[in-house]
C-alpha cells in the first residue's frame, strides 16, 4: 500500500489532528486554523478544507473498521446520568444515556416531582 501522505510537507500526525479537530468538534475551518496557529502550526483554512476532503473518508473508514472489529455486544456498555436542572425557574430531571465511548445516545428532560426546591434527593 502506498503512503497517502508522501507528497505532503506536513507530518501525518498534524494532518490527522487537523482533520479530527474539524470533524469531531463544531468548529469552522477558520477556527481550526486559529487553534492550530496558537499551537505553532501555521496553515491556511483552505488547507484544512483540502485535507478534510482528501483524508476524511480514509480516517472515517479506519474508525468504522476498528469499531466493527472491536465491538461485540458484550463489550458495548452504556449508562444513564441523572441531574437536576432549573429551566425557567422550575426544577427538572435531565436524563442522559452515554455509551462506553462517551457518545451521547439520548437526552431527555422531565419535570421533577414535588416542590421546585426538591434538589435534596441526592
Amino acid at each position: 500500500m502506498k503512503n497517502p501522505f508522501r507528497y505532503f510537507n506536513s507530518s501525518p500526525e498534524i494532518i490527522r489532528l487537523t482533520v479530527m479537530m474539524y470533524v469531531r468538534y463544531p468548529l469552522s475551518l477558520r477556527q481550526v486554523e486559529d487553534l492550530l496557529l496558537e499551537r505553532g502550526i501555521d496553515i491556511c483554512h483552505e488547507t484544512v478544507r483540502f485535507w478534510w476532503n482528501r483524508f476524511g473518508p480514509m480516517f472515517a473508514a479506519e474508525i468504522r473498521k476498528r469499531r466493527v472489529h472491536h465491538q461485540s455486544y458484550s463489550n458495548w456498555r452504556w449508562h444513564l446520568d441523572e441531574v437536576f436542572v432549573r429551566i425557567n425557574g422550575e426544577t427538572h430531571y435531565l436524563w442522559r444515556a452515554v455509551d462506553h465511548e462517551g457518545e451521547v445516545l439520548e437526552v431527555f428532560a422531565t419535570k421533577a416531582a414535588g416542590s421546585p426546591g426538591c434538589a435534596s434527593v441526592f
